[in-house]
This record gives C-alpha cells, sequence and structure tokens, in this order.
C-alpha cells in the first residue's frame, strides 16, 4: 500500500508537470498542493447577473433601491471560491456610486452613494456593472467576470426649495376707467428638480381691499374700473406656492400707477428752469417725450421760442458805451455819437427822457434834441453809415405823420429837409438830397423798406445800419440784409448859403411863425444812435454789435443723426425742429438748452414756448398738442466791488513838473475787484470775500477844483501805451478818459503812465485829481480814489529835500506791487518787530514837526521883510492850525552846538566816503516824498502860534 501511494504520488507530480506545460500551468513539487490543482480545475464558469437594472435614489441619502435586486450567481458553487462571488465593480467616469458584497455565498449585493446625491445638480445616472468571482483560492487568482449589465438610476427630489420671485419689484401703468384683463404678469421660479415641487401651482394676493385679482399663471387684473383722482398709485404684496405647497419666503411689491384719460401732449417737462450765471450751457427739458396716445403719427414739427423782448434791448447783449463796443468788434474809427450820455461837453440830451443804466433815450412825440454845430460834418460823403437800436410801436394819430428819427435840415428860411431817417406808416424812409456839385439830373433820393410783419412797429428792440454808398443804400435789421423796395428820384437842392441843424427825435422846421419849430416828432425809444462819415460798416461788424449773449443752443448737434432738420433765426431765440421719428424728436428735444456767455447777466425770468404741429397718415382727423408754457429764472450775479488804490499824497520839487516829461501821477496804481462769497451769512466780514478777474470799459482821471489852465499845465499820456490793448483815450482840461473794454490789468499800465506837467509853477502850490473806473457802463463803480500832489517851490526845496529824505521809508517798508496771478503776500520777506517800525515812525513823526516848525519861521521871516512882500502868493500854504509847538531856545542852541561836534567829526573821514555820500545824497534828492498833513481847521493867523525865532539863523 505504501508502495502504491509512493508511485501514485509520483506519477501525480508528471502529470501535473505535463498538463501544467501543456496547459501552461505551474509545475506542482510538492504533495500538499494537489488538491488546490483540483479545485483550479474546477472553476469552469463566469459569474452571472441580470442585463439592466432601474434604481432609486432618494437625495440627500446614500441607499439605492434597485429593481431587481443586485444579486449574482456563479454555477461552479457550492465549490469555495469558484463559485463565490467576491466582488462587484462600477464602470464610469467619476461615479458617485459604489457596490458592495452583502454575502459572498448567495451572491447578494447592495449599491449606495458615496456622498449625499443632489437632484438639482443631476436628476439621472446610467453606468456599467459587473460582478467578480473569488477565482480559484484564497489569492484570488484566476477569478473570472461577469457580462457587463447596466444600471440607471433615477433620484426622487425633496422639496427643500421655496418659490422666488423674478423681479424684485413689478410696476405698471394703466389708464383710469378701463377693465384690463391683464395689467402684467408676476413669475416666480423654484429650484427644486422634479415637476412636482418645481412647479408654481398658485399665486395669491395678500394685501386686503385693493381692487385687484391674480390667477394662477401670475396674471393680475383689476377688477373695478381705477380712477386717477381717486387714488394715482396702488401697491400691493403677492405671493406664490409650488405644487408641494411651499410659500415663498417674500412676498414681492406691485405698483399699478393710474394716469388720466390719454391727452395728446409732451411729459415730464419742468415749467420753471434755474440758471445761475456761469454755468454755461444748461438743458431745458432733459426728460421730455411726446405722448400721441398711439395716433397715427407721420411727421412733428416743434417750435421752441425764448422770449427775452422785455430784457434791455431784445436780449441779453453788452451794455457798454457804444464806443467800447465798437471797439470791442473792430468797427471803423470815426464814429459820431448823436445820443451820448449828458456832461458838460455834450449835453444836448440832458433835456430827453432816459434810463441811465442802458443809455437808452424815451421820445415821446413832444421832444427833440438839437446836435451843436461841427458834431458831425456839414456835407458828408457817398460813403456813411448810421446805425441805431429802435423800439417803436404803431403809430398814433394820424398815419400820414412822419416820425423823425434823424433830420438835417435848413436852421432858416427855406425848410429844406437834406437827409433824414424817419418811420412812416410802419415803413423805414431814408432820405439823401444830393447838392448841386455834379450835373443837374434826377437822382435817388427817398428809399423806402417796408419789412415783413410789420417788424417796426411790433414794440421790440432791433438794430438798424444804415450803409449808404451812393447811389446804393443798403438796410441791415437784425444782422440780416434788406433792399429797399421803393426808391423815388427827385432833383438834388440847389446851393445856399443857409446854414444846416441836425436834429434827432424831430425836424427842425427853420420856416415856422410858431414858437415850437419843431415838428414830425418820434414816438418810441432810441439807443446807441451813431453817424460815421467816409466810411461803411462790414457784415461781420453788424453782427458782433446786435449779437446776444443769451440764446438756444444744442448739446452734441453730431448725435441729432439726419433724421432731424432744425433751423436757428439769427439771435437763436427761436429754433425749430422736424422729423418724422417720434422718439428721435423726443431725444433732439431733450437736447435743447439755454445759455447766457455774460459774466453778470441780467437776473430775471425768461418765458419759453415750445408749440408743435403734427401730420398723421391717411385722412385720419390728427391729434392736437398743447403748447408748453415754462420759464428760465436767471439768478443775480454776484456783483464786485471795484477797488482803485495807491499813493494819494505826494511832493515833489517844482523843478520836476517843469521837465519835458513832467511828474507819473499814479505810479503805483493798483485795482482789484472782489466778489462777496454766497456761501457766507450776510453778516459777512471783509475778509470772506474773494478776488474775481473781468473787464472795465472806463476810467477817468479827473481835475478836482479849477480845470488844467492849458496855457500853463497839462496832463499827458504817450499813444504808443495804448498799442496791442482795446483802449483809446481823450483828453480835456477836466482831466484824462481812459475807455474801451479790456482787462483791469491793461487798465493799470495805463493810468501809470499818465503825467502831469506844469511849466508855470510860480503859482501853483498844490493839485488835486480823482480815479474813477466802471464796469459795463456805470454798471458797477469803483470807489473815487482822490490823489494830492504838492509843488515845492525853490525858496525852501534845498531844506525840504532834506527833510523829505528823513521821511523816505526804510526799503522793508516800501509798498510791493503784486501783479495779476502772483502771490499777494510774500512770507519770504524780512519783516522788522513791531518796536522797530514804532520808533521809526516816531522819529519820522517828530523830525516832520520840527522841519514845519523851522518853516514856517523862515516864511514868517519872509513876510516880513520888505524884499519879500510881492511873493506871497508863490509860497506853500501849509496848514498848521492842528499844531501847538514850544521852541525852547536853550535847546535850540545845544542843537546848533551839537551839529557843530557832529561836523567836525566828519571832516575826519576819508575822500572816498564822502565821496560815497555825495553820490547817495543826489540819489536820495530824486526820491518822492510823503507828506502828512493833518486834520485842517479854521483858525485865524491871529490865533497861531508866535514863534521866537531871535536865535535861528536864516
Amino acid at each position: 500500500m505504501l508502495l502504491f501511494t509512493q508511485y501514485l504520488s509520483r506519477t501525480l507530480e508528471v502529470l501535473a508537470l505535463v498538463c501544467t506545460r501543456a496547459g501552461k500551468c505551474a509545475v506542482v513539487q510538492r504533495r500538499q498542493e494537489l488538491p488546490l490543482l483540483l479545485f483550479s480545475r474546477m472553476n469552469k464558469h463566469k459569474p452571472w447577473i441580470e442585463t439592466s437594472y432601474h434604481g432609486i435614489i432618494t437625495e440627500n441619502t446614500d441607499s439605492v433601491i434597485l429593481d431587481p435586486p443586485l444579486v449574482a450567481l456563479d454555477k461552479d458553487a457550492p465549490v469555495p471560491f469558484a463559485g463565490e462571488i467576491c466582488a462587484f465593480k462600477i464602470h464610469g467616469q467619476e461615479m458617485p456610486f459604489e457596490a458592495v458584497v452583502l454575502n459572498k455565498t448567495s451572491g447578494e449585493g447592495r449599491l449606495r452613494a458615496k456622498s449625499p446625491i443632489d437632484c438639482e445638480l443631476q436628476k439621472e445616472y446610467t453606468f456599467i456593472i459587473q460582478a467578480y468571482d473569488c477565482g480559484s483560492g484564497p489569492s484570488g487568482t484566476n477569478w473570472k467576470k461577469s457580462h457587463k449589465a447596466v444600471v440607471h438610476i433615477q433620484v426622487k427630489d425633496v422639496n427643500e426649495f421655496a418659490p422666488a420671485f423674478k423681479e424684485s419689484v413689478y410696476k405698471a401703468t394703466v389708464t383710469e376707467g378701463k377693465i384690463y384683463e391683464s395689467i402684467l404678469q408676476v413669475e416666480a421660479l423654484d429650484e427644486d428638480c422634479s415637476p412636482q415641487y418645481s412647479q408654481i401651482c398658485n399665486y395669491e394676493i395678500v394685501t386686503t381691499d385693493v381692487p385687484f385679482a391674480i390667477d394662477r399663471n401670475g396674471n393680475i387684473r383689476n377688477t373695478e374700473k381705477l380712477s386717477y383722482d381717486k387714488q394715482h398709485q396702488y401697491e400691493i404684496m403677492v405671493t406664490a406656492s409650488d405644487c408641494g405647497q411651499k410659500h415663498a419666503t417674500e412676498n414681492v411689491l406691485v405698483q399699478v400707477n393710474v394716469k388720466p384719460v390719454c391727452k395728446p401732449g409732451w411729459q415730464d417737462w419742468s415749467k420753471r428752469i434755474e440758471y445761475r450765471p456761469g454755468s454755461g450751457s444748461i438743458p431745458l427739458f432733459p426728460s421730455i417725450h411726446l405722448e400721441t396716445c398711439d395716433g397715427p403719427v407721420s411727421s412733428i414739427r416743434a417750435t421752441i421760442e425764448l422770449q427775452t423782448s422785455h430784457i434791455r434791448k431784445g436780449c441779453d447783449r453788452e451794455t457798454y458805451s457804444e464806443k467800447s463796443l465798437q471797439k470791442l468788434c473792430g468797427a471803423s474809427s470815426g464814429a459820431i455819437d448823436l445820443l451820448p450820455s449828458p456832461s458838460a461837453t455834450m449835453n444836448w440830451t440832458a433835456g430827453l427822457l432816459m434810463d441811465s443804466n442802458d443809455m437808452i433815450f424815451k421820445f415821446d412825440g413832444k421832444q427833440g434834441a438839437k446836435i451843436p454845430d461841427g458834431i458831425v460834418p456839414k456835407n458828408l460823403t457817398d460813403q456813411f453809415t448810421i446805425t441805431m437800436w429802435m423800439k417803436h410801436g404803431p403809430s398814433p394819430g394820424l398815419r400820414a405823420e412822419k416820425e423823425t428819427i434823424l433830420c438835417n435840415s435848413d436852421k432858416t428860411e427855406m425848410n429844406r429837409h437834406h437827409y433824414a431817417l424817419y418811420v412812416h406808416n410802419c415803413r423805414l424812409v431814408f432820405l439823401l438830397r444830393k447838392d448841386f456839385d455834379q450835373a443837374d439830373t434826377f437822382r435817388p433820393a427817398e428809399f423806402h423798406w417796408k419789412l415783413d410783419q410789420v417788424l417796426i412797429c411790433d414794440k421790440e428792440w432791433h438794430y438798424y445800419v444804415v450803409n449808404v454808398e451812393f447811389p446804393v443804400v443798403t438796410l441791415y435789421m437784425d444782422g440780416t440784409t434788406y433792399e429797399p423796395y421803393l426808391v423815388t428820384n427827385d432833383w438834388p437842392i440847389h446851393p445856399s448859403h443857409i446854414a444846416m441843424q441836425l436834429t434827432v427825435g424831430a425836424c427842425w422846421q427853420g420856416n415856422a411863425l410858431t414858437v415850437d419849430i419843431f415838428a414830425q416828432y418820434f414816438h418810441g425809444s432810441l439807443a446807441g444812435l451813431t453817424i460815421r462819415p467816409g466810411k461803411i460798416e462790414s457784415q461781420k461788424v453788424i453782427s458782433c454789435l446786435q449779437a446776444c449773449k443769451e440764446g438756444l443752443d444744442i448739446n452734441s448737434l453730431e448725435s441729432l443723426g439726419q433724421g432731424i432738420k432744425y433751423h436757428f433765426n439769427p439771435s437763436q431765440s427761436v429754433l425749430v425742429m422736424e422729423g418724422d421719428d417720434i422718439e428721435k424728436i423726443n431725444q433732439a428735444l431733450q437736447k435743447v438748452s439755454y445759455i447766457n456767455s455774460r459774466q453778470f447777466p441780467t437776473a430775471g425770468v425768461r418765458r419759453l414756448k415750445v408749440s408743435s404741429k403734427v401730420q398723421c397718415f391717411g385722412e385720419d382727423v390728427c391729434i392736437s398738442i398743447p403748447d408748453i408754457d415754462a420759464y428760465v429764472m436767471v439768478f443775480q450775479a454776484n456783483e464786485p466791488k471795484i477797488t482803485v488804490s495807491g499813493m494819494d499824497h505826494f511832493a515833489r520839487p517844482a523843478a520836476q513838473f517843469e521837465t519835458e516829461r513832467g511828474v507819473t501821477l499814479l505810479p503805483d496804481i493798483r485795482i482789484v475787484s472782489t466778489v462777496t462769497k454766497m456761501e457766507y451769512p450776510v453778516d459777512l466780514k471783509e475778509n470772506d470775500k474773494e478776488q474775481m478777474l473781468h473787464n472795465l470799459d472806463f476810467c477817468d482821471v479827473l481835475v478836482i477844483g479849477m480845470e488844467l489852465d492849458p496855457e500853463k499845465e497839462c496832463l499827458e499820456l504817450d499813444h504808443e501805451e495804448l498799442q496791442g490793448k482795446h483802449l483809446d483815450a481823450t483828453n480835456s482840461t477836466a482831466g484824462y478818459s481812459i475807455y474801451g473794454v479790456d482787462t483791469m490789468h491793461n487798465y493799470e499800465q495805463v493810468l501809470r503812465q499818465i503825467r502831469y506837467r506844469n511849466w508855470y509853477t510860480s503859482a501853483t502850490f498844490d493839485r488835486k485829481f480823482r480815479v474813477k473806473c466802471s464796469e459795463l457802463n456805470g454798471r458797477y463803480t469803483s470807489n473815487e480814489f482822490n490823489l494830492e500832489v504838492n509843488i515845492l517851490h525853490s525858496s525852501n526845496s534845498n531844506f525840504m529835500d532834506h527833510v523829505n529824505h528823513m521821511m523816505v521809508q526804510p526799503q522793508f517798508l516800501q509798498p510791493v506791487y503784486h501783479p495779476e496771478g502772483s502771490i499777494s503776500a510774500s512770507h519770504s520777506s524780512i519783516v522788522p518787530s513791531v518796536a522797530t517800525v514804532v520808533i521809526i515812525i516816531c522819529v519820522s513823526v517828530l523830525i516832520f514837526i520840527i522841519a514845519l516848525g523851522v518853516y514856517r519861521i523862515r516864511t514868517a521871516h519872509q513876510l516880513s521883510s520888505p524884499d519879500n512882500e510881492g511873493s506871497k502868493e508863490n509860497e506853500m500854504d501849509w496848514d498848521d492850525s492842528a499844531l501847538t509847538i514850544t521852541v525852547n531856545p536853550m535847546e535850540v542852541h545845544e542843537t546848533r552846538h551839537h551839529s557843530i561836534v557832529v561836523e567836525d567829526e566828519e571832516e575826519d573821514t576819508t575822500s572816498a566816503e564822502s565821496d560815497e555820500t555825495e553820490e547817495e545824497e543826489e540819489e536820495e534828492e530824486e526820491e518822492e516824498v510823503i507828506v502828512q498833513k493833518g486834520d485842517k481847521q479854521s483858525v485865524t493867523r491871529q490865533e497861531q502860534l508866535e514863534w521866537d525865532d531871535s536865535t535861528l539863523p536864516y
């Protein structure tokens, strides 16, 4: 038996080896491996599972319910390992599931989620699963796998989300008196994944007692007719719930606006538009739009009119004088102002009614003004220009009555009219009768203009320019050219020796028998009436002279597009816009703005009117658009305070006044304009102001007291100082006038060059002048800056030069002028201590008092001597009534002794120091000396101090 067993073992080993070689099996070397070889030969079958599975998993859980259950079978059962199931494997990219074996023998398994499943992220999953047996032994080798089965899993939803509305607020507008099936629709959403929980099954109005209802689709309707007068707006709260009966966490607000029955017209515009000076261009109707009530509109024409006829001369224009305006606009020189402001030299307008602020003269049909001879040349050339502002209404009384604006007629006897400008039956007529200086032929003599819409009688301001280039006469009104509709010829006037009279506002009747020899009176207002002989005005200058500084404007013209046509009138007070697209018309009207370029505009109201004309398609009755009546409120500008300052008192030796250049009057004059800061309260301090820059239009340097004697004295200015500036000047015995629209800096430069000359100073001891400047033709004026100039004569010049030298301010106390734009005060300057300044002032006052006393003693001595009896009128009249000085003769003696000692010490100095001292004294003699005068009192010479001059040398 033992031998058989051994033989069998060897045989099995050989057979195992052969089988292994034939079946590529391992060699069996030991006897204990014989059972394993037998088991491996028994794992013949693959595991078996169903071909497909359907599963359900509830979100936020990990358990999957499969149909059919997950079970794998193996025909090798009950053989250990070969008939057992060891694993289920899932094939798919990052599947959130795993399969586990619950029982290897029965092949039962379970499918579960690795983490909670979210239905909102993915509702279904599909993947492949296979079963694996345990192989041929414990090591799991030679395992077999089943076929592939498809697993489809659906995620079961949980009602975890509440409905939420898509909008935070819903708005709608309804017209009163209508019942709407649906005013608007609200909509809520639910983030749950299933139809049951994600669908909104119901909407509900939470607010009670409102005339509205809502259906399950969110449509809101009104249950009764709404009234605009009863309530303009309704606010209701609405909630929603899903099919799982979960309500929204937040209700939504629904605003229903009730508007009145649709009336065509412009909407969303303000009646009052505020304009502050310096704002530039501001939109008038930034949100305006046209409501047509669904009318069949084909085109729209809108006219915007800015009504400024009540403002000065028809609108906000520059109110500078006519001469200043002509200079500013580059007009030809030589214009003669026929209606100047009344003055000592030009007083023919003194009896006329006028508005002084605007230089407007009002003629009531009872007044006329005679222009003095020599103001206008007797015979005008073939070229001349007449310019004027005129405001005229319908003629009163008889229609045939002429109203004379300007007339040149015979002063006596024949009553011939040589040239005239007048209004007749709302027509403008210019008469020009030439003299017999050439051939005796018919010539054009009367030129008639009949303007459209009777503009001459519309009670509005217009600017007229009559350019005469005989025989052609052209009229410009508000910059537009008009040719005469009728020209009448006449014979030239026969020559005579009768003088002519030029008048304004009426015509002079030389042969009248009555006392009142004015006739053909004018009814209306005139301003800026000028005549310029020998020249005609250009279109550019005419446009500048009559240009408005306020008007309508369009912001961003490029954005209007090609669908909009627009047109401005010359003064930009009327704008017409036309288009066929309502939306483009709305956008265009929103860009219309108001602009006023004046620094100090006229405050007040400007009326606005927008009229519209609508055309419709077909033959339908077209809608009517009501006009817009609004206004622009222009606020008052901060009024400037113009201050003129500088050295107001100085004295010079008479010899300097007698030189060819004379003495500069205003070497350090300063013109400053300040304006009150609006953000401060009314009770302002002087520091609560800020400096501003603007132009001036004239500065006068006037003589106080007697006028200048042209045989002895004059004021002078080199006209080269006016070059490169918009300035001109006139000189007379009353003073010097600088005029023209220019900066304060340029005015300062010119005023500093005015000189005073006096070549006969023996009879003059002092002169007083006054400086006054103006902006906007006197609308804003400066303070009256007074200057006193003293002339020091030879009798006391040496002594006074020494006194003046001692009174000159130290270098660190000299006034410093800072030009425009520079820092007003320099902190880097060396400022002396207060004590030093006080000592210097006290010493200066003491020296001045002593010097004044000595001078009075010398004057009294000269008056007492017979040789000086005829020189009293040459003395300087010092006012010493406020002084009471007592002189101790011993102190005077000590002073003289001390001065002698000082002179002895000075003789020991070097010659170089003496030369240097002499040069310094010569320079100091040329410096100006400021003389401070005390208050004048009425004290007679008998009451004055009698001086003891016995110890004083002369």
